[in-house]
């Protein structure tokens, strides 16, 4: 797995403001620490998108295990609890904000962040997060 746990200096931004980002964050967070079939993710959708939580979920664990399997870098992420995001984390949830209405964007920074030249896949399955989210009328909202 290229998702690493950290608690180091890399840990600079504030906390994101939208409570749908930080749900990301959370879900984000878990499962690259505790694999995809974490409970307290799954639990943590199921809290907030009630009957509909098994699109997102699917949908976010496809996502990071497009992340795990094609990234060629290491992937610093701070423990769940931790009040201070990395900057990962931070273009990750970027990536997320932007993936619909700016996919240029959103491709180059999600090639920046995984070191990834052909990153098709990996915008489709963050397009599809967001998607399902703003569907769920719960938009990530970027730093």
């Amino acid at each position: 797995m290229t998702i690493a746990p950290t608690t180091s200096a890399l840990t600079l931004h504030d906390m994101p403001a939208c409570d749908n980002a930080r749900l990301f964050l959370f879900v984000f967070r878990r499962m690259g620490a505790h694999g995809l079939n974490d409970a307290i993710a799954a639990h943590a959708m199921l809290r907030v998108f009630r009957k509909a939580y098994r699109r997102p979920l699917m949908l976010m664990r496809a996502l990071m295990a497009d992340v795990a399997t094609q990234t060629n870098v290491t992937i610093a992420i701070a423990p769940c609890c931790f009040t201070r995001i990395t900057h990962a984390e931070v273009a990750m949830l970027t990536v997320i904000a932007r993936a619909e209405r700016q996919p240029a964007a959103a491709a180059l920074l999600l090639s920046d962040l995984l070191g990834v030249r052909r990153i098709d896949g990996l915008l489709a399955s963050a397009t599809a997060v967001a998607g399902a989210f703003a569907d769920a009328g719960l938009p990530v909202a970027g730093e």
